[in-house]
């Protein structure tokens, strides 16, 4: 959020929300020096095949430039077109294609086949002058022109001790075969792409720890936008307060309306009271309809009351059956003898009044 700092790791979900809208660690120093590297085993895995292909082209087009002193030049040039295309596809081509494969492996490699539309939606601020010039004089932008301009440097450097090094055996190239020239030739291409590749490699790798930083260091999260985000997946504290309260009130609402049916009310004092069920034929054993605590305790005795359910005080039983009961349950097994005691009080009594009515 504005004016707040950006202190802590981006959590799971912010890392896949930004990912839904292309914001990924992405490298393109990792994709050209994988094309590069690509371009360098093709080049040795092909390598006699370039020889002998670019040997057996130039002796043709020897051959045609003799031809073209006896017959008509337009012939010999069409065919020399037609040996060219050929030894471009046969070397070139495979070369090309094991590049574009290395590309795409290692885009979708770091993208993980990331398709975002929220990268193509056009977007006013990405034509607006004053956002480019912010992209332009970035510290990104400043860091890929320095990349960009040591690059340029090693490869130059790289090429001309390349072309030095050709200038000191070409002398040798009017004496030896073609076949010799193109072999030498190949070899000074391949020590110098050797060099440069594995120049760019580091660069590459440093390139890589810096874009990870900043990307980790974008990715930061204020503690208030953590608490936000809290908010959203497992929601407001304080409206899940809310929603429990009003739960806890409606089982308080629906427990209290059960008390009426009670057959007793086992109570201590002042602290406990539990309502307690058994109807012979339906229960297998006794059930809790209602249970309290202190305020919710005195008015389970005050709704029994009215009701004329009969009220037993018994202190540890009372504790007891609210410790281990559960409203709407039936009492625990080893309550049984306890609570069955108090039943049998309860039905005598209740018979003593009956008679003592008639």
């Amino acid at each position: 959020m504005p004016g707040e700092d950006k202190t802590e790791k981006a959590t799971p979900k912010r890392r896949n929300d930004e990912r839904k809208k292309g914001n990924i660690l992405f490298c393109q120093d990792i994709i050209a020096v994988s094309t590069l590297i690509g371009s360098v085993v093709m080049l040795r895995v092909m390598f006699g095949t370039f020889v002998t292909e670019i040997s057996e082209f130039f002796a043709k087009c020897s051959r045609f430039a003799v031809g073209t002193m006896d017959s008509e030049p337009g012939y010999y040039m069409g065919e020399m077109v037609f040996e060219g295309v050929k030894v471009f596809v046969s070397t070139a081509g495979p070369m090309l294609l094991a590049t574009i494969f290395v590309a795409l492996a290692a885009t979708f490699a770091q993208t993980r086949f990331l398709v975002a539309g929220e990268r193509i939606k056009p977007k006013l601020n990405k034509i607006s002058p004053i956002s480019g010039f912010k992209r332009v004089f970035s510290a990104r932008s400043l860091v890929e022109a320095l990349k960009g301009l040591i690059k340029i440097v090693i490869l130059l450097v790289f090429i001309y001790n390349s072309l030095v090094s050709l200038m000191n055996i070409a002398a040798g190239f009017m004496y030896s075969d073609i076949g010799s020239a193109c072999k030498t030739l190949f070899e000074a291409i391949f020590n110098m792409l050797m060099q440069v590749c594995l120049a760019f490699i580091v660069i590459a790798f440093f390139d890589f720890l810096y874009q990870r930083w900043e990307f980790e260091r974008q990715m930061k999260m204020s503690k208030q936008e953590i608490k936000e985000e809290y908010k959203q997946t497992e929601g407001d504290p304080q409206i899940k307060n809310r929603i429990r309260q009003v739960q806890r009130s409606m089982a308080q609402q629906r427990m209290m309306q059960q008390v009426p049916e009670a057959d007793v009310i086992i109570r201590n004092p002042t602290h406990f009271a539990v309502a307690l069920r058994y109807k012979q034929g339906e229960d297998a054993a006794p059930v809790v309809l209602a249970k309290g605590q202190d305020e919710l305790a005195a008015r389970i005795v005050a709704k029994g009351e009215e009701a004329k359910v009969p009220i037993i005080e018994n202190v540890p039983l009372a504790r007891a059956l609210y410790a281990q009961a559960e409203v709407d349950h039936e009492i625990p097994p080893d309550l049984y003898a306890a609570v069955a005691e108090v039943l049998v009080y309860v039905y005598k009594l209740e018979n003593k009044l009956v008679i003592e009515n008639r």
